[in-house]
């Protein structure tokens, strides 16, 4: 099986902290251009699968001996020359290591084991690509090791912290409880399609049944292959996103690392809001792009075939040097003060202040319901005390 163990490609300290810390991946395709995607949270490396058959021009993994690869054939399925794809499953998530402590997981510490990855693979420089958390993960990454980086695309992303929190309304909130209730793989198929894709989407008709009925059955057969994430992955994953804030100073390192950035994002994404990713593109700029299709958190699957086209873009727009002049679609500044930028400064304001109450009022809300499930249980512990009818004197 394909493992990277982490502690032999780190220094001392770091190989200390993860001794024995195993991380899953699976490489695709042959050629000289290498890419890293990295996946989100509760994830699995084949979550990247149209990406993956959209980059190498192949599914079939090259440790996969059963199967004969057609390097020739690979090679011509994508425009850009033969590409090499590596996806990875994140510590506590699928095949990975997972550790049981919070503190072992942040994005910094999963980009460590991202960096180990390549130094596993023997890959000098690579684009990097991550989707939601794997996007936190790869900006952290590009920050640690800028002269490694190719290029940078940031799916589905957010800068972290109170950032992570889904707009606060009716469906988003039925979600969440659907989503910490779900015991079983049928539940949490249920409110993943929520989670991942438009209403639109999943109600359109593919054949005699609705992508949410053919959907379903492959996300139930999906996670019960897979199984349930631990309670140990996926509180040490929350806790990492979280956590998870990009500084001014890693901001500039991205910002003059000599890479492209792509900012791609699904406009109906109810997990992580639009308005956060443009921020952070403009924050990226003048090297990043802002590319907004129509779709939900999982944009990589709703609207592949565009989403693989701006990927294939940013390699061969990396692959030509082309400027960052040139490929940045941002309005460029005027000097001087106007009157839009006094309002764009007003909004943005706004929209912290909007964030900091939601904030709260999802934290109150948490509160609630962590005291009505110990509450709960506490009192099905209790055991009745039988009172009998008292004697005659």
């Amino acid at each position: 099986m394909p493992y990277c163990e982490v502690g032999k490609a780190q220094n001392a300290v770091d190989a200390a902290l993860n001794n024995g810390i195993q991380i899953y991946y699976r490489t695709y395709g042959h050629g000289p251009i290498k890419v890293l995607l990295i996946t989100g949270l509760a994830g699995t490396h084949d979550s990247w699968g149209p990406q993956i058959r959209g980059l190498a021009g192949t599914d079939r993994a090259n440790d996969d001996e059963t199967m004969a690869v057609d390097r020739e054939s690979d090679r011509a399925n994508n425009e850009v020359g033969g590409i090499e794809v590596c996806s990875l499953d994140n510590r506590g998530m699928g095949r990975s290591s997972v550790p049981t402590k919070k503190s072992d997981y942040s994005t910094r510490i999963m980009a460590k084991d991202a960096i180990a990855l390549l130094d596993h693979l023997g890959w000098k420089k690579a684009h990097v690509f991550g989707h939601s958390m794997g996007a936190m993960i790869a900006c952290k990454m590009a920050a640690l090791v800028p002269d490694r980086i190719l290029s940078l695309a940031l799916l589905n992303v957010t800068g972290g912290g109170f950032e992570c929190c889904p707009k606060l309304d009716r469906k988003t909130l039925s979600i969440a409880i659907r989503f910490l209730k779900a015991k079983t793989p049928e539940q949490r198929a249920a409110v993943d399609l929520d989670t991942h894709y438009s209403e639109e989407y999943l109600e359109e008709f593919v054949g005699s049944d609705t992508r949410r009925v053919i959907l379903y059955q492959e996300y139930v057969k999906g996670i019960t292959a897979s199984g349930m994430q631990s309670n140990h992955g996926f509180e040490g994953q929350i806790n990492a996103c979280w956590r998870h804030k990009m500084t001014r100073a890693e901001i500039d390192l991205i910002r003059s690392g000599g890479f492209l950035v792509s900012v791609i994002h699904g406009r109906q994404d109810v997990i992580a809001q639009i308005n956060h990713a443009r921020r952070l593109a403009e924050k990226l700029q003048p090297v990043a792009r802002m590319v907004e299709f129509h779709g939900g958190h999982l944009v990589t699957h709703e609207r592949t075939e565009e989403v693989n086209q701006a990927l294939l873009e940013l390699i061969k727009a990396s692959e030509m040097k082309m400027s960052p002049h040139d490929w940045n679609n941002f309005p460029k500044k005027r000097s001087g003060v106007t009157e839009a930028s006094n309002r764009t400064t007003v909004e943005r304001e706004t929209n912290i202040i909007i964030a900091k109450i939601h904030v709260f009022l999802v934290y109150l809300i948490s509160l609630f319901m962590t005291a009505f499930k110990y509450g709960r249980s506490s009192l099905q512990r209790l055991k009745p005390v039988r009172v009998g009818a008292s004697s005659p004197k």
